[in-house]
């Protein structure tokens, strides 16, 4: 929730806002935290790191534009790093310029032979992610986005 939490901000433009996992008819008022030019720019890293570029491509949808952040950590076992022990996440929001949801995934203790987040929580990311913003009636963006450029050319 931590994690969550601290995605709001990125998500909205640099506001706090409090957690809800209810549908509200009006939006939470929140506390600018971080100007909004300094999250646009975190938020286009953010989208190169959902990019076939990036660490997390496997988080992309077919539909809808996404930015995140991916993480693997060794586990901390008996007060000491395990060698082959991991948590792997990927945390993210989608659609990339108008975020609806935001997303945590973690993968404790990954088995088989990948263990990053971008490979084994990203996918995660992408499949429940896609339903959720369908199920919620948001529209694709990527459409959106692709009839805008073929418009410019």
């Amino acid at each position: 929730m931590q994690i969550a939490r601290a995605f709001t901000v990125l998500a909205s433009d640099g506001k706090r806002l409090p957690l809800n996992i209810l549908k509200q008819e009006t939006p939470p008022k929140g506390v600018q935290v971080i100007a909004p030019e300094v999250i646009a720019k975190i938020r286009t890293m953010m989208k190169d790191v959902v990019s076939t570029k990036g660490t997390a491509r496997r988080a992309q949808m077919e539909k809808y534009s996404a930015a995140g952040k991916t993480g693997t950590a060794h586990k901390l076992i008996n007060g000491r790093y395990a060698e082959k022990r991991y948590t792997s996440a990927f945390a993210g929001f989608a659609p990339a310029e108008d975020p609806r949801l935001i997303m945590v995934v973690v993968v404790d203790d990954p088995r088989g032979e990948h263990y990053y987040g971008g490979r084994v929580a990203a996918p995660v990311f992408s499949r429940v992610m896609a339903e959720s913003l369908r199920l919620l009636n948001v529209p694709p963006d990527k459409i959106e986005m692709a009839a805008r450029a073929a418009m410019k050319n």
